[in-house]
Order: C-alpha cells, then sequence, then structure tokens
C-alpha cells in the first residue's frame, strides 16, 4: 500500500519515559538470560527431521512459533512448535521475578521493549531458522468436519528450515508455490475459520493502522490484514481452544474469558446496520453477518467497528484445581468472541502468561501434578496481565496518536473526505476514517455511522498528541 503520510522524524522516547517502559532488567535477571540453559534436555523429544517453518513480520526476531502441517486424508495434523520458555527461566528466580512486573512485550514503531530480555527472547528462546531449539510440541488432529480429533503436548527440539514472513506466504498461495511445510495452510485457515463462524465465533477484520520507518523517514499507513494472517492466526486460535479445554476440564490454569455481548448491544449493532441499509436477514448470527459484508464500502467499516461494543470485558480466569474451580458454570469459563474455552499459551516470549499455562497442559495431559511453582503464580497472573494488556494498548495508541499529530502538523484547515465510523458518546467525539491521509480521529458534532462528509482538520498538536476534525 503506498505512504502516503510522511514525517522525516518522529521521537517516540517520551512514550516510553512516561510509560515508564525500558530495557534495564538488571544485573541479576540479564545474567540468568545470558547463561540459560535447557532444564530439560535430557526429556525431549527429538523432532529435528521435521521441516518446521516460522511465520512472523519480517523484522521479528522473536519467534515463539513454528509449524508443520500436513494431509492426513480428509483432514490435517498440525505440529505446532511454541518456543519452550519455561526451560530457559529458572522459577523464582530474579528473570522470573523481572518478567511478572513486565507482564509482556511493549511494541513501539521504533522497536519493541521486550518482556524477556533480547539474549533470550530473540536468541536462545528464539526458533530461529537452522538453529537447534527446545519447543513444546502440540500435534493435534483434525478432521475433514475441522473437528479436533486428537491432541498431544510434549517437550521436543526441533530445528526451522525458514523463515517466512506473512506477505510471501501470501503471495506465493496465490502464485502456487507455496512451501511444502505449508501448503495445506489455506486449506485449514480457511475451514478452521468456517467452523468457527458455524460455532458462533465473532471476527472483526479492521485494518491496522501502522506507523513504519523506511526511505529516510516515518510513514502512516493502513494494513489490510492479509490472508496468510488469517490462515495463521487459526493456528493460534486451534492450539489456545485445545489449550483451554484441557484446563477448564481439569479444573486448573489460566483461561481467556469474554462476556456474551449483551443483548441491547447486538440490537444497537442491528439498528445501525438498518440505518447504513444493510440487509441483515433473520437468523443469521453475528460472525456470519459481519464476516459477509463487502470489505470495499464505508458501511462496512461503520459496522465493523461498531461490533467492536460486542467485545467488552476481556479478563483471564485463574483455575486453582479445588473443586470451586471445577464447579464455575461453563459459561464463566468461555470466550464470547471465540464461542468456546480459550487460553494463551503460543506466545510465551511475548506474554507471560503463556508459561505457565504451558506448564499445566505439559502437567495434566501426561498425568503428572502441576509443578507447585506454577500453582503459586496462577492467582496472581490475572492483574499482572490485566495491567500489562492496558500498558500495550496506550502505548499503541500513543505512538499513533503522536505520529498523526506531528506527520499532520502542517495541514491545520485542510479538507478531507472522511466516513463516520461511529456517532458520538458521553465520553468522546464522533470517530471518522479518512482514506487518504490513512488517519482514525476525533470529529465534532452530531454525526451518524456510516454517513461519508468532508471535515476540515482542526488541531494537530504533537505536545498534546491530539488530532481532531470538523465537519465542513
Amino acid at each position: 500500500m503506498a505512504r502516503i503520510l510522511y514525517a522525516p522524524d518522529i521521537d517516540f522516547a517520551g512514550i516510553r519515559d512516561q510509560l515508564g517502559v525500558n530495557e534495564e532488567y538488571g544485573a541479576d535477571a540479564l545474567h540468568e538470560a545470558r547463561t540459560a540453559v535447557d532444564r530439560f534436555a535430557d526429556a525431549r523429544e527429538d523432532h529435528t527431521g521435521v521441516p518446521f517453518v516460522t511465520i512472523d513480520p519480517p523484522t521479528s526476531r522473536d519467534l515463539d512459533q513454528a509449524v508443520h502441517i500436513a494431509r492426513d486424508g480428509d483432514g490435517f495434523v498440525i505440529d505446532y512448535a511454541i518456543a519452550d520458555v519455561a526451560a530457559l527461566v529458572i522459577p523464582d528466580g530474579a528473570l522470573d521475578q523481572e518478567s511478572r512486573r513486565r507482564g509482556s512485550t511493549v511494541y513501539f514503531p521504533d522497536g519493541s521493549v521486550p518482556l524477556h530480555p533480547r539474549e533470550l527472547s530473540e536468541d536462545a528462546g528464539s526458533l530461529l531458522p537452522e538453529q537447534v531449539r527446545p519447543c513444546v510440541l502440540w500435534t493435534i488432529r483434525v478432521g475433514a468436519d475441522g473437528a479436533v480429533s486428537d491432541v498431544r503436548v510434549r517437550r521436543s527440539r526441533i530445528r526451522s528450515v525458514a523463515r517466512l514472513d506473512y506477505a510471501g506466504v501470501s503471495a506465493d498461495a496465490e502464485a502456487g508455490r507455496l512451501h511444502p511445510s505449508i501448503e495445506a495452510l489455506p486449506a485449514f485457515g480457511e475451514l478452521r475459520r468456517q467452523v468457527a463462524l458455524d460455532r458462533g465465533a465473532v471476527e472483526l477484520d479492521l485494518p491496522d493502522q501502522q506507523v513504519s520507518h523506511a526511505d529516510g523517514g516515518w510513514h502512516l499507513e493502513l494494513e489490510p490484514h492479509t490472508p496468510a494472517e488469517v490462515w495463521n492466526s487459526q493456528l493460534s486460535l486451534l492450539t489456545g481452544i485445545c489449550a483451554g479445554t484441557i484446563m477448564a476440564e481439569a479444573g486448573i490454569g489460566l483461561l481467556r474469558t469474554l462476556p456474551p455481548a449483551e443483548p441491547e448491544r447486538v440490537e444497537e449493532l442491528r439498528a445501525a446496520a438498518v440505518a447504513l441499509g444493510v440487509d441483515w436477514p433473520d437468523g443469521l448470527s453475528v460472525g456470519h453477518f459481519l464476516a459477509g459484508l463487502p470489505s470495499d464500502r464505508p458501511s462496512t467499516l461503520a459496522l465493523q467497528s461498531a461490533a467492536g461494543g460486542l467485545m467488552r470485558g476481556a479478563n483471564y480466569l485463574a483455575l486453582d484445581g479445588t473443586d470451586e474451580a471445577r464447579a464455575i458454570p461453563h459459561d464463566k469459563k468461555q470466550h464470547a468472541a471465540i464461542a468456546g474455552l480459550y487460553a494463551h499459551v503460543t506466545a510465551p516470549l511475548r506474554r507471560l502468561g503463556d508459561r505457565f499455562a504451558t506448564e499445566v497442559c505439559l502437567a495434566v495431559t501426561s498425568g503428572q501434578e502441576v509443578p507447585e511453582w506454577v500453582r503459586r503464580a496462577l492467582p496472581t497472573l490475572p492483574k499482572i496481565l490485566r495491567s500489562a494488556d492496558s500498558l500495550s494498548a496506550t502505548a499503541e495508541r500513543a505512538s499513533i496518536d503522536l505520529a498523526e499529530a506531528v506527520i499532520l502538523g502542517d495541514r491545520v484547515g485542510q479538507r478531507f473526505d472522511a466516513v463516520v465510523m461511529s456517532a458520538a458518546t458521553e465520553r468522546k467525539p464522533a470517530q471518522i476514517f479518512i482514506a487518504d491521509p490513512p488517519v482514525i480521529a476525533g470529529c465534532e458534532g452530531e454525526l451518524r455511522a456510516g454517513d461519508r462528509l468532508q471535515v476540515e482538520l482542526a488541531t494537530a498538536d504533537e505536545v498534546t498528541r491530539t488530532v481532531a476534525f470538523r465537519p465542513v
């Protein structure tokens, strides 16, 4: 996509300082990261002969996942290798405590601040190509109907043979030249996506605002999701669903939860569809309705944005293995957008909770006791993870706000064509989307979602990181 907005220099350091985010891990934690050894080296299966590949953004070095997927009759066998961070971090040690203080990797346009020191997250623990690495290997069999028929979890070692990226995989799929290890990925991804929609899942497909550096300056872009991202997400979702089921049935672990959408929120979405002249047939689920919207219409952007209101209240639920935990009602354990049980286990280099949830799954599936260091940590994790999620969201929004304000700084008073994404509320003004340049911002006035209008840039202040428009 063409880069539309440009600025030679933007300093994101002030946001990091304001949020207290830095790479000061402490001497003891750094020492543990630099001298990390595989605590389970003697207990691993050897899968270095399987041609795993990784699929990540091209600049990533913290590679959590590697995959090999094969046809199995009319179904699939997925081997999904996840970096074994728990094998490299001493329980209750300095690095463990530092990672609990942080909760997750925090991303900025000019680089990340990793959960773990780079010596671990981008080297010893990362599934880099042509390197033998410890992993937790999930082998999942999926039938022709998309249902899971078998799950195995165990410690292994692998050697990735190729480092792929989303754009390249999408292009290779279109040209019919996919890497042999993922030739079945498109078919698998589409099958599982359809199964999810039939189950009642809701997927939002809003493009991402991206701030990137190239050609000597900073650019603001709107990045739609590539087909490879959609297919690859189904691998992580499948594994997370299997993990959530394992832990919920055992009554111990860490689930990702989301309450069902309030009926009035769904009715508000239906009302928005009527106002926008978009047909929503009776009996069609929210997920199927949103998935069937044409991507090139302004009304789709408005409805996808409005559907975000259905997904409020995301949380984490720690299960402690007691009878009380097992007795928690099923609907309190579910993730409504996924329409099932779910847990995070596929990004332990970047998310704290994945390390602990993975250890629970390893123990439960092997018939062993969950390690005591995991049991002690579980009740403390939801609060840590909620705080980390909030920090990450703040860092992302502040970075985009700053980029918009700097890049638009000399265009105050100019007019732009816009689409209203959402009407004003008591807490914030109406939100508009401008395609050229790609900006999402507040706009004065009583506006209606889906309306097209011309707006004027009223404010672009890099000190307050504020961009605002008003109707012409």
